[in-house]
C-alpha cells in the first residue's frame, strides 16, 4: 500500500480499499472487522465540516469574506500581499486549501493587472509631457528636427519604462501567487477540520490510544496550531517581500500616498464587491450556521473548564463528540430554506389566484454535495485506518516499536525535529495524506516503545505534512498557482527550501514552548503503555 500510495500507479482511493480483500484472506481480521473501520468519528467529523465548507461556496460566501477583508488593506504591494495572505489562511481553516487558492488567484491577478495597466498610462503621460517642454526648448533645430528628436526619445524612454515595468510586475506576479499558495497550505493546519492529514492524526490516536481521553479535539487543536499558523504566516510574509519585494518600506508600504494606479486596482475590488449585491438570507443563514457550529465546537470540551457535551452528555462517557456536532449543523442546511417564504411576510400560503405557492429550495440539495463531496478522501482515510488497526493486531506495529528500541539514546527534541525533517522532505513527493496514513501508526509504535509522548512526535509530523511547498506537484494549491504560467519550478523550490525549513523550526518551538504546557508532552501517558498486540 505504502508503495501503490507513493507512485499512485492505481487511485489512491483504490489502493485504501486492499485491506478489504488482504486482511481477511491472510486472517489478519475478519471482514466486518476490516469493514467497520471505513467509517469512523473522524470520517464523520470530516464529512459534516466539507458540508459546510460546500455550503459556504455554493453560496459565495468566501468570495464576499475575501473581498470585504481586502478592502480594508488596500492596495500596496505589502499590504496586498499580507491581505491576500491573511484572508486565504482564513478561508483555508474552513473550506479546502485548493478551493480558497483557485478563487483567491484571479482576484489577485486581476489587481496586479489593473496596477500594471494604471502604471503604464501614467508613464505615458509622464513622458508625452515631459517631451513637449524638451521640444520647446530646442529654438536652434528646425521644426521637423525638433518633432524626429521627440519622437525618438519618446520611444526610446518609453521602451526603458516598459521593460522596467515588467520585470517589477514579474516578480511582484510571481511573489503574489506564491504567498496564496503557501498560505492556503499554512491556514489549513489551524484548525482540526482544515486539511485531511489533522483528521488523520485524530483518527490514529483514537485507534492506537482508545484511552487517551480525546486530547484530540477541535479546541485543543486551534489552542496549538492557530498562534503556530501565525507565526509560520509572518515568517512566510516576511521571506517572499525579501525575495520578490525587498525592503523599500517607503515604496511598499506607501506611508499614505495614493497613486492613480492604487486608486484604480482598488476600484477593481470594489467592483467585484458591488457584483455580489448586498447580502441574502440564503448567506445570512449560512453564516450564522458556521459561527454556531465553530462556537459549537470551541465550548464542547474547552478543556480548562467543563463544556457543555460534558455538563449534558458526557458525564460517563464520551456519547457527544466533535463529529456529532458537525453532522447536526450540517443537516440543518438541507432543512433551512434559502429564501423567506412569501406566506411568512403575507400571512398567507397562496396568492391572488389561488395556487398554491412551493416552498423554497433549501440551502443545500444532495446534487450539489454529490458533485461537490471528495468521495475518494473518505476511502482514503478509512484505508489508513484500517491499516493501523490490522498492523495493530497483527503484532507489526509491536515489532516495529521494538526495533525502534535504540533510538531511546538519542534526545527527545533530536528525534522529533529529525522526523519533521524527514516528513517535511517525503511531503513533496508524495500527497500530504498518504505521508501522513504511512508514517502516523509507525510512529505511534516508536513513541510507546522508547516511553515518549506519542504526541510528541505524531503531532509536530502531521503539521509537517502540510509544509508542502517546493514542488508544483507537491499540492494542489502549489499546482494551480503553478498553472498560471508566471511561474517556473526553480522559482518555487527556491522560495519554498527555506520556507520548509522555517515551517519546522517554527513547529519545533510551537512543539516545545506551549504544546508541552498544553499536552503535558514531557511525562509518558499511561494510555500509551501498549505492551502487547
Amino acid at each position: 500500500m505504502a508503495l501503490y500510495w507513493c507512485t499512485e500507479c492505481i487511485p489512491l482511493a483504490v489502493t485504501a480499499l486492499l485491506p478489504v480483500i488482504l486482511f481477511p484472506m491472510m486472517q489478519i481480521m475478519e471482514a466486518s472487522e476490516v469493514c467497520i473501520q471505513y467509517l469512523k468519528d473522524s470520517n464523520m467529523l470530516f464529512i459534516g465540516g466539507l458540508l459546510v465548507a460546500i455550503a459556504v461556496e455554493h453560496w459565495n460566501l468566501h468570495k464576499r469574506i475575501a473581498l470585504r477583508v481586502l478592502l480594508l488593506v488596500g492596495v500596496k504591494p505589502a499590504l496586498l500581499m499580507m491581505g491576500f495572505m491573511v484572508t486565504t489562511a482564513f478561508l483555508s481553516m474552513w473550506i479546502s486549501n485548493t478551493a480558497s487558492t483557485a478563487m483567491m488567484l484571479p482576484i489577485a491577478h486581476a489587481v496586479l493587472d489593473q496596477l500594471e495597466k494604471t502604471e503604464a498610462e501614467a508613464d505615458e503621460k509622464e513622458l508625452c509631457s515631459g517631451q513637449e517642454n524638451q521640444a520647446y526648448e530646442m529654438e536652434e533645430t528646425t521644426k521637423e528636427d525638433k518633432e524626429n528628436a521627440a519622437e525618438a526619445g519618446l520611444a526610446l524612454a518609453m521602451e526603458e519604462r516598459r521593460l522596467r515595468r515588467e520585470r517589477v510586475y514579474k516578480e511582484l506576479s510571481k511573489g503574489m501567487s506564491l504567498c496564496v499558495c503557501y498560505s492556503a497550505s499554512i491556514g489549513g493546519t489551524a484548525t482540526l477540520t482544515g486539511t485531511t492529514p489533522n483528521l488523520i492524526l485524530k483518527g490514529q490516536m483514537d485507534a492506537l490510544y482508545p484511552g487517551n481521553g480525546g486530547i484530540i479535539n477541535f479546541a485543543s487543536w486551534f489552542g496549538f496550531c492557530f498562534p503556530n499558523m501565525v507565526l509560520m504566516l509572518i515568517i512566510s510574509w516576511l521571506w517572499l517581500q525579501f525575495m520578490y519585494l525587498g525592503f523599500n518600506f517607503k515604496k511598499t508600504f506607501g506611508c499614505g500616498t495614493k497613486s492613480e494606479g492604487d486608486k484604480a486596482a482598488y476600484q477593481v475590488m470594489k467592483d467585484e464587491y458591488k457584483k455580489l449585491g448586498s447580502m441574502t438570507f440564503a448567506e445570512g443563514s449560512v453564516l450564522t450556521v458556521f459561527v454556531l457550529l465553530v462556537l459549537l465546537w470551541f465550548t464542547r470540551e474547552p478543556g480548562f473548564m467543563p463544556g457543555w457535551a460534558t455538563v449534558l452528555f458526557n458525564k460517563e462517557k464520551e456519547y457527544v463528540s466533535d463529529g456529532t456536532v458537525a453532522i447536526f449543523m450540517a443537516t440543518l442546511f438541507f432543512a433551512i430554506p434559502s429564501k423567506i417564504p412569501r406566506w411568512l411576510c403575507r400571512g398567507r400560503s397562496a396568492d391572488m389566484t389561488g395556487e398554491t405557492e412551493k416552498a423554497p429550495p433549501p440551502l443545500l440539495n444532495w446534487e450539489v454535495v454529490h458533485e461537490k463531496m471528495p468521495w475518494n478522501i473518505l476511502l482514503l482515510l478509512g484505508g489508513g485506518f484500517a491499516l493501523a488497526h490490522g498492523s495493530e493486531k497483527s503484532g507489526l506495529s509491536l515489532w516495529l516499536g521494538q526495533s525502534l528500541e535504540p533510538l531511546k539514546t538519542i534526545p527527545d527534541f533530536a528525534i522529533a525535529l529529525l522526523i519533521c525533517l524527514l516528513i517535511a522532505t517525503f511531503t513533496e513527493c508524495s500527497s500530504n495524506t498518504a505521508t501522513t496514513t504511512l508514517f502516523l501508526p509507525i510512529l505511534g509504535s516508536m513513541a510507546s516503545a522508547i516511553q515518549l509522548h506519542p504526541l510528541y512526535v505524531m503531532l509536530p509530523s502531521t503539521i509537517c505534512a502540510s509544509l508542502a511547498f517546493m514542488l508544483p506537484v507537491a499540492t494542489p494549491p502549489n499546482a494551480i498557482a503553478f498553472s498560471y504560467g508566471n511561474l517556473k519550478v526553480i522559482d518555487m523550490a527556491k522560495a519554498g527550501f527555506a520556507l520548509n525549513i522555517l515551517g519546522v523550526l517554527c513547529v519545533q518551538l510551537a512543539l516545545n514552548t506551549w504544546g508541552v504546557a498544553m499536552f503535558d508532552l514531557k511525562e509518558f501517558p499511561t494510555w500509551a503503555n501498549v505492551t502487547k498486540p
